[in-house]
């Protein structure tokens, strides 16, 4: 693969647009769930054990169909290709896949959702750093996602969970900060490394790298499974974000290998609305005026940053 990191994707020229529209559709809804399945879960359940876990049990039934599919040939890969799996698997999942258990343990999912959606900022500030063309439309959607986000998640201010120090909520953002950089660089530059072309291949590979990853670094910090002490709600949330790992990272790993990555970064606006409405659905939450006005501004956004990305001709690997 040539060019500089993110300034090229692999296109399929024969992909229809409805084939890309349906794992976009996918990656924001179902990644809309997973900050209420994360919470679920660390209730009673180690926050790094849960994660690796879920990664993993969540790679076998992908692996099982790939295997069926195109048999156990599809998984033999070149070294470059195992190493580029190992730095996807921990850089994108693995990275943010500890720090979110973790943070959520001590600041409410609306502020983790709130800094997960810088992620698209990221994206634009790697590609012009790089001297890649940046369109006004995309530019213009992502002030006003951040901005809708923004509104949606700060009316009368967000407290933090019970236990937790002002410090604490400072530290912990930091490092939802730190996870967005990590999440939108390693995107940014899978563009310049020897992925396997199979996505099933690929995300299997992804999801078992940071599961193995974060379940190690869950034992070396003390974390051990204790299935007596595990409630039915968390059981519940950990049960879910197998099924998130499954469908959502096999469409995300789909979209960034042939789509622009500040559309396929869209996500991070959607997922935040989608998360609100689920609180307000089965926890109850209130909705405001405010955060209605919030989610008309951060579907506004999306819809720009979708007509600036699909206005630029797709580049093509040379």
């Amino acid at each position: 693969m040539s060019g500089r990191p993110g300034s090229t994707r692999r296109v399929d020229p024969g992909l229809s647009r409805a084939a890309l529209w349906a794992p976009l559709l996918t990656l924001w809804v179902v990644w809309g769930t997973t900050y209420i399945g994360t919470s679920a879960m660390v209730q009673s359940i180690p926050p790094l054990l849960g994660a690796g876990s879920r990664y993993l049990v969540g790679a076998l039934p992908l692996a099982v169909v790939v295997l069926a599919a195109r048999g156990p040939r599809s998984f033999r890969l070149t070294g470059r290709q195992l190493f580029a799996t190992l730095v996807m698997g921990l850089g994108i999942i693995g990275i943010w896949g500890a720090i979110v258990p973790l943070a959520l343990q001590h600041i409410p999912g609306g502020i983790a959702a709130l800094i997960a959606a810088s992620v698209p900022v990221w994206v634009v500030l790697l590609r012009a750093v790089s001297r890649e063309r940046v369109g006004t439309w995309t530019v213009v959607g992502i002030v006003l996602g951040i901005g809708g986000v923004a509104a949606m998640m700060l009316p009368g201010g967000i407290s933090a969970i019970a236990g937790t120090s002002s410090q604490g909520v400072l530290l912990w953002s930091l490092a939802m900060v730190a996870a967005s950089i990590s999440w939108a660089f390693f995107s940014w530059r899978s563009a310049s490394l020897d992925l396997p072309k199979d996505t099933g291949v690929l995300t299997v590979y992804q999801l078992l790298w940071c599961g193995l990853g974060i379940v190690l670094l869950g034992l070396v910090a003390g974390e051990r499974a204790d299935w007596a002490t595990y409630t039915p709600s968390s059981l519940a949330g950990w049960i879910w974000l197998v099924f998130a790992s499954a469908i959502g990272y096999a469409a995300y790993t789909f979209l960034i290998t042939r789509e622009p990555l500040p559309l396929v970064s869209t996500f991070a606006f959607v997922n935040p609305a989608v998360a609100v409405f689920l609180g307000w659905l089965l926890l109850g939450e209130p909705l405001t005026r405010s955060v209605i006005v919030g989610l008309v501004v951060v579907l506004a956004g999306t819809a720009l940053v979708v007509l600036g990305e699909s206005r630029r001709p797709p580049p093509v690997e040379v």
